[in-house]
């Protein structure tokens, strides 16, 4: 018989019969430190996304850095990021790279969402060019719209390009998950109150579960908006964790 899906969820196949009921990889249970209460979650049915861990947001000469920002702290994650993700790529967890990757055109990105970057309309916003490196910002391809060169995307990662703050609108996201045959996310990268939280909040209500890893996940923002997605987190939308949690308990086995 033939194999048509992938090796988390597919058919077999051959000219008289369809077979629908192949297994999925087996169980792997691991507890968690987490807030509000502990969890146990099943890494055969979990992928974590990395959110926007691009130049134009944690590099010098990107955009934040063009546009005045401190872009320090949002490259906090790097380093907790490079202890975990080795390890859960070992466990068979998809690392799927979530990032602004936008047209050229520009054309499916609304005026509302180009005021968001490019409020007086005479700076440098979504398309727009950096003087210090000649980038356009965001656009697929750009340095700008590159993952940091500290964190190593390998061949078995998932890409995926977004369009908007929510990285389930637009993009093939929810599909590949599925496809996958995932239900539960972790979430980690920047900027924590802004694109993680929003790509958290439409998986929740899609019906995955969420679960924000605290040391991996940052923001440029006040210290006030990191609380508050972190309450905000607890209170209505999954739970908070780290990636120091997963390496403990994969080390209690």
């Amino acid at each position: 018989m033939h194999v048509l899906g992938n090796r988390r969820r597919h058919w077999l196949v051959s000219k008289d019969h369809v077979d629908m009921t192949a297994a999925g990889p087996a169980p792997k249970r691991i507890t968690l430190e987490a807030e509000p209460q502990r969890i146990t979650v099943d890494l055969a049915r979990t992928a974590i996304i990395v959110v926007d861990m691009q130049n134009d947001f944690c590099s010098a000469g990107g955009w934040l850095d063009h546009i005045g920002v401190d872009y320090t702290p949002a490259r906090e994650p790097i380093e907790p990021l490079n202890r975990l993700l080795p390890a859960l790529r070992s466990e068979d967890v998809p690392v799927i790279w979530l990032n602004w990757g936008n047209r050229p055109d520009l054309l499916n990105i609304s005026p509302s969402l180009l005021h968001v970057y490019n409020m007086t309309g005479d700076d440098v916003g979504l398309g727009g060019i950096l003087p210090a490196t000649g980038s356009a910002v965001l656009e697929k391809d750009s340095w700008g719209a590159a993952v940091v060169d500290e964190l190593v995307i390998e061949p078995s990662d998932i890409r995926v390009d977004k369009y908007r703050m929510s990285g389930f609108w637009d993009t093939p996201l929810d599909s590949i998950l599925r496809n996958l045959g995932i239900d539960t996310l972790l979430f980690a990268g920047v900027n924590l109150d802004q694109c993680v939280m929003t790509t958290l909040q439409d998986a929740v209500c899609l019906g995955y579960n969420g679960v924000l890893l605290r040391d991996c996940s940052a923001t440029t923002s006040p210290d006030f908006c990191r609380e508050a997605s972190l309450y905000n987190i607890k209170q209505c939308f999954g739970f908070v964790s780290s990636g120091g949690a997963i390496l403990s308990a994969l080390r209690a086995g």
